[in-house]
């Protein structure tokens, strides 16, 4: 019984419990910055859980607090140029514009979204690589313990319409991050998106949320989007569109039936399965055995294949593409909740 307890609490905290990990100077709430414009570049007090990006340009970000709903200008080094009202914002970020004779944005852009927990933070080896092979690179931020999914969506869909003078989107996504992107694709929608890869994402809902979606301290960890993260057929996941643009999806596991957590079935990464991230219309799919959920993003063989798609349009260099045919999404969701019941 003890056993099972740990290994609950383990989980649950690679669920959602990377709430700080990439943000090792927090201040509860980050609310200690709300001032005035400042004539020079100030340190920020931390608390990046607590803020969404609301607008990019070549690394300075506009970032909204979701509990007091003042906004912060920040760049690359999380330096702070503002805070207040957003126009105070926008102000100083033309200030700065032209001050530093800054170009408009143009060319390809790939947009990183984090999953539940993590930040912009998450992504330094992939980030590189992307920018080595020509992209702009946006590390998004958003709120993914204080708010719903689909309200982390709207904050994702500001981002998108700010990026004037880009000519393709594509989007490369962990975990709760890609329901983030379909949510947005659910009210949204923008031409100039190309391709997506989706890391470890549950696009059937995460069987370890089912388990401890009722705890009050999962719920307060995670907040109400770790509890919509549930394989519910009613649920939010279950009502989510499937992108029309060309995405694949790479899944993590072990490579055999038992997988590394014992309380779901199936292969997984410690927290889900690979059968939950198979989302039918994908046009490729790849599992990387041998890696635990939260560190899919700093693999090479990951960050090869992802790059290759975002640049062919397939994840294996020499063979053809494994897509996820349309015919899986025939197992609804009641059917995958009674295949992961535990063990």
């Amino acid at each position: 019984m003890r056993g099972r307890i740990t290994i609950l609490l383990a989980t649950m905290l690679a669920v959602g419990g990377d709430a700080f990990a990439d943000e090792p100077n927090s201040t509860f709430f980050g609310l200690g910055e709300k001032v005035k414009n400042e004539s020079l570049a100030m340190p920020t007090l931390g608390g990046r859980v607590f803020w969404g990006d609301v607008l990019h340009f070549r690394g300075y970000r506009i970032q909204e607090n979701v509990l007091s709903k003042h906004f912060r200008l920040l760049d690359a080094a999380d330096r702070r140029f503002a805070s207040g009202t957003y126009d105070e914002c926008v102000a100083k970020l033309e200030e700065i514009k032209q001050q530093s004779h800054l170009e408009p944005m143009s060319g390809k852009v790939v947009i990183l979204v984090h999953g539940m927990g993590r930040s912009s933070k998450s992504w330094p080896k992939l980030s590189k690589r992307l920018e080595e092979a020509g992209y702009q690179v946006i590390a998004f931020d958003y709120p993914s313990t204080r708010c719903a999914i689909s309200d982390s969506a709207e904050y994702l869909a500001k981002v998108i319409r700010g990026l004037e003078g880009v000519d393709e989107i594509n989007f490369v996504c962990h975990s709760m991050g890609g329901l983030v992107i379909r949510a947005y694709l659910a009210n949204h929608s923008d031409d100039r998106i190309a391709r997506m890869v989706m890391l470890a994402v549950p696009n059937l809902g995460a069987e370890m949320a089912d388990i401890v979606v009722k705890w009050p301290l999962y719920q307060w960890v995670c907040g109400p989007g770790g509890c919509e993260l549930v394989t519910d057929g009613q649920g939010l996941i279950a009502s989510l569109p499937t992108p029309e643009f060309e995405f694949a999806v790479i899944a993590a596991g072990k490579g055999n039936e038992a997988g590394y957590n014992p309380l779901i079935s199936g292969d997984d990464d410690g927290t889900v399965t690979v059968a939950s991230t198979r989302l039918p219309g994908a046009t490729d799919f790849l599992q990387v055995n041998g890696l635990l959920h939260s560190f899919l993003m700093f693999d090479n063989r990951v960050i090869d294949a992802t790059v290759r798609f975002l640049d062919e349009g397939r994840l294996r260099k020499d063979e053809e593409p494994e897509p996820i045919v349309e015919e899986e999404a025939e197992t609804n969701f009641s059917d995958h909740e009674a295949a992961t019941v535990t063990r």
